[in-house]
Formats: structure tokens, C-alpha cells, sequence
């Protein structure tokens, strides 16, 4: 997954935008320079990244050989989700978000304010896991074996650097987007290309794709073995894969006409994306048996890639590897520390998450937080546990993203948008309600740290209501800016 902070100017810290005008008035300063060909790129841009490169070993172990299923099914309920975003993009075409759909539908600042801290751990929780994948397999491809004492080393290091990048201050754009979608989209096009030629000739065994694990996952909550349970528990981990398209959203204000442009871009995009990974899913599980693909952990892919041609350069698509994560790490610690920052700058958390550096001009403090907290997390949770908890996070929020659609139907809108058939939030909603309950076969681990991440943020909003008072008048459209 790749999210996308938002675009600010390094000189003076303020967004590139002024005010909160929307895609309807004329209150906004961002130019609408963004197409639909372009917009199908930058989605597919912010849904590509750790997971499909980092987690299919971790996926096909859950799952047996039926590698492509888990894919599928998170593909289908990310789809219907979509679906609940596209009628709130278009009916509120401003860069927005969870938060501020969250804010319309329930006027509960509360619940608001739980959201966006949600959404805000869900990027820690999402670089966590790219930082672990950075000082894994991969890694050692390029520069040899390292002790086991080095890899935490490595990992805390990676993410210290991530911090003083972020510290430096790192402008976005669109066409930046391009060249690294580019590139991860290069080393999965070598898995297709090599994988798929060797494949048709007969390289593998076929049968492996409809094998499934025998056994539940290891530390659930359920005792009884179960075909349903592996695949739920996979489905809830490939979720995270899929994640990302509801960053897109942010971009409305600087697209062309998005009640029109939207619902083609995104879906389309999400469809190749989709695609893409179910054609990597059925070499994979073709070509590498379930127990190697597992213990190759995060370098899985790069197992299929030795298998299918082992002349090809192993280091070159490690590096492609090292640079898919690095990008999705990066951007979302800005995500991070820029959402924590907009939270101080709205007065709902303490005011000192809103401190500025006078020369970098960057939100210094919340970019220590954010980065300490990663670092704890990768020091006590694997890969696979990171990446399942980034998903549990944004199942919640999808489930209320896909409660408001409904409720923001009481809204009228004054122009013509997509309206997604009723039964299809509904059905969304249940689904990623279950995918984020007990139920899909999540370990109580997953709950435990999520549940001490948003007590902080809970800690943090009621020390701030004990310090400056009840603040209710939050601007929810302006967190993260």
C-alpha cells in the first residue's frame, strides 16, 4: 500500500491549497490539472506497494496453495468499499477524507477525532511493516547474510532515516508519483513475464492452486482446524494489499470534473491492480511450493523469480524490492506525522504536536512521536502481524465510511454524482466488519497493541479536553494539512 500525504510547500509548511472552498464553490487556489489517464495511474500507484512485494509468503502459509483466492476476495470487498467512497467523492468533491465523512454523517468530533488517530496509526503500522520487510530476504540478496542480532539494528536505522528525510521535508506530486509506480510496477511485470513464460513451459505444478492449509492460524482465538477460517484469516491479511485507493479521495479538488472522472479512474485502476495481483498469485503458487514460498518470508517473491529464471540478476529485482517498500514506508510516515500535526493544528490534541521546525519548516514533533512509535512496534510485532493490524485499522474505518454513505443520503446535493446501488455499502460494511472481527481468525495480539494505539490517542484527547477545553468547531476537512 502507498498513501499519499498531502502535498505541502517546504518553504512555509501551509497546504497548496487556501481555505476549504470544495470542488463546487470557488474556494480553492489548486488548479485542476489531474485526467483520467493520470488519476488511473496515481491509484494505482496508492494501492501498489509492501504488501504484494512483503506478505505472500506470509498469505500463501495461511491460505495453502490456493494463493490467488484471499487476493480475490479482499479485491472484491475493497471494491464494493470503493464504491461507497466514489458517491462521497462525488458529492463532496474536496480533498477530504474518512474523517470528514465521518464528521458529516455523525457530527460526533469524537468519533471524528477516532478516525483520522486510526487512520494516522494505520500509516505507523503500515511503514512498520515495510521497515521489516526492508531488513529481510531482500536485503540480504544484496549485501549477504547479516546475524540476527544486525536485522533489528537495520530495521530501527531504516526507520531513523525515513524520520530524518521526513525531517527534512519531502514534496509530492503527481508526476513524482509516476516514475515510482513505475518502477514497482517493473519488478511485478518481471515476475509476470518470467514466471508466466516458465509456467507455459510446464515449470510447476497447477494442482498447488486449489490446495488449501490445513490447519487455523497459529495463535487464534478459534482451536478447531478450518478451510473457512484459513481463508478468512488470509483475506483479512490480502486486505491489505487493496488499501489505498481511498487515499485518491485527497485529490479531488486538483481533478478534472471528479463526479465524472472518479468512478471511471478509480475503478478501472482498482480492476488492473487486481489483475496484477491475481496473475502473481497463480505463478507463485505455480511455481513454488506453499512451504518454500513461507519460508522465503518477505523475499518470496524473489523465490519466484529465482525459480522461474535463475540467470536473471537477483539483486536487481531485490532492489526493486528494497525501493517498493522504502516508497510506501516514506510516505506513509508523512502521512503519519502530517495527520498528527493536523489534529494539533485543529486543537484536539495537545498543542505541542503542532510545533514546527523554523528552518525546515516541517511538524518536527509529531514526526519524533510518529517515528518512536514505529520503532516500538517493529521491535514487538513481526511482519505479518504489522501488515494484518494495518488492514484490522482500516477495515473499522472502512466499515463507518460505508454506515455514512447511507446516512449522508439525508444530505441533498445540489449537483449530479455517482450513486452507488444501496445494497452494496451495506453488504461492504458487514464484510469488513467481519474481516475485522475475531471472527476472520485474527490472533488477540492484533487487538492488543491496536487497542493500546488508539488508548493514546484517547489519552491524548482527553489531556487536551483537561488542558484547553471542549473543542468542537474542529475543521475535519483540514486534518492532515
Amino acid at each position: 500500500m502507498v498513501q499519499h500525504a498531502p502535498v505541502t510547500d517546504d518553504t512555509t509548511n501551509a497546504p497548496t491549497t487556501e481555505g476549504s472552498g470544495g470542488g463546487s464553490g470557488g474556494g480553492t487556489s489548486l488548479v485542476r490539472a489531474i485526467g483520467p489517464k493520470l488519476l488511473v495511474f496515481f491509484i494505482i500507484g496508492d494501492i501498489l506497494g509492501t504488501t504484494i512485494y512483503a506478505l505472500t509468503g506470509t498469505v500463501s502459509e495461511r491460505v495453502g496453495g490456493a494463493l490467488w483466492l484471499p487476493f480475490l476476495l479482499a479485491f472484491v470487498v475493497a471494491f464494493m468499499t470503493a464504491f461507497s467512497y466514489l458517491e462521497l467523492v462525488g458529492k463532496y468533491p474536496r480533498a477530504a477524507g474518512a474523517a470528514l465523512y465521518t464528521q458529516l454523517a455523525f457530527k460526533r468530533p469524537f468519533i471524528t477525532f477516532l478516525v483520522a488517530f486510526t487512520v494516522m496509526c494505520s500509516g505507523i503500522t503500515s511503514a512498520a511493516s515495510a521497515a521489516q520487510a526492508f531488513g529481510g530476504r531482500n536485503l540480504e540478496t544484496i549485501v549477504g547474510e547479516l546475524p540476527s542480532w544486525v536485522t533489528p539494528l537495520v530495521v530501527v536505522a531504516f526507520l531513523l532515516m525515513l524520520a530524518a528525510i521526513n525531517f527534512r521535508g519531502v514534496g509530492e506530486s503527481v508526476k513524482v508519483n509516476v516514475v515510482l509506480t513505475s518502477i514497482e510496477l517493473l519488478g511485478l511485470l518481471i515476475v509476470i513475464v518470467l514466471g508466466g513464460y516458465a509456467v507455459l513451459n510446464g515449470l510447476g505444478d497447477p494442482s498447488r492452486l486449489t490446495e488449501f492449509a490445513a490447519s487455523a492460524p497459529e495463535s487464534s482465538i478459534f482451536s478447531e482446524p478450518a478451510v473457512l477460517l484459513a481463508i478468512s484469516s488470509a483475506t483479512a491479511l490480502a486486505f491489505f494489499a487493496m488499501v489505498g485507493f481511498e487515499d485518491s479521495v485527497n485529490m479531488a479538488e486538483e481533478t478534472v470534473d471528479p463526479p465524472r472522472t472518479f468512478p471511471r479512474a478509480m475503478l478501472l485502476a482498482m480492476g488492473i491492480t487486481a489483475t496484477i495481483y491475481l496473475i502473481v498469485a497463480v505463478i507463485a503458487s505455480t511455481l513454488v511450493p506453499t512451504e518454500q514460498l513461507a519460508e522465503a518470508e518477505s523475499g518470496a517473491l524473489l523465490k519466484v523469480v529465482q525459480t522461474a529464471s535463475p540467470a536473471f540478476p537477483a539483486i536487481v529485482f531485490a532492489a526493486i524490492t528494497l525501493f517498493a517498500v522504502t516508497n510506501t514506508a516514506l510516505i506513509n510516515m508523512m502521512m503519519a506525522s502530517r495527520l498528527l500535526y493536523g489534529m494539533a493544528n485543529e486543537r484536539i490534541i495537545p498543542n505541542a504536536f503542532a510545533k514546527v521546525h523554523p528552518g525546515r519548516r516541517t511538524p518536527w514533533f509529531a514526526i519524533v512521536v510518529t517515528s518512536g512509535l514505529a520503532i516500538i512496534l517493529v521491535l514487538l510485532l513481526d511482519i505479518s502481524e504489522l501488515g494484518s493490524m494495518t488492514s484490522l485499522l482500516l477495515l473499522v474505518v472502512f466499515t463507518i465510511v460505508n454506515i455514512a454513505v447511507l446516512v449522508l443520503r439525508r444530505d441533498p446535493s445540489d449537483h449530479k454524482h455517482f450513486r452507488t446501488p444501496t445494497a452494496i455499502p451495506i453488504v461492504a460494511a458487514v464484510l469488513c466488519a467481519f474481516l475485522a472481527s475475531p471472527f476472520s481468525g485474527r490472533p488477540p495480539k492484533e487487538y492488543l497493541f491496536g487497542g493500546i494505539l488508539i488508548l493514546l490517542g484517547i489519552v491524548l484527547w482527553g489531556v487536551n479536553r483537561a488542558t484547553v477545553g471542549r473543542v468542537d468547531d474542529f475543521d475535519a476537512e483540514r486534518l492532515g494539512k
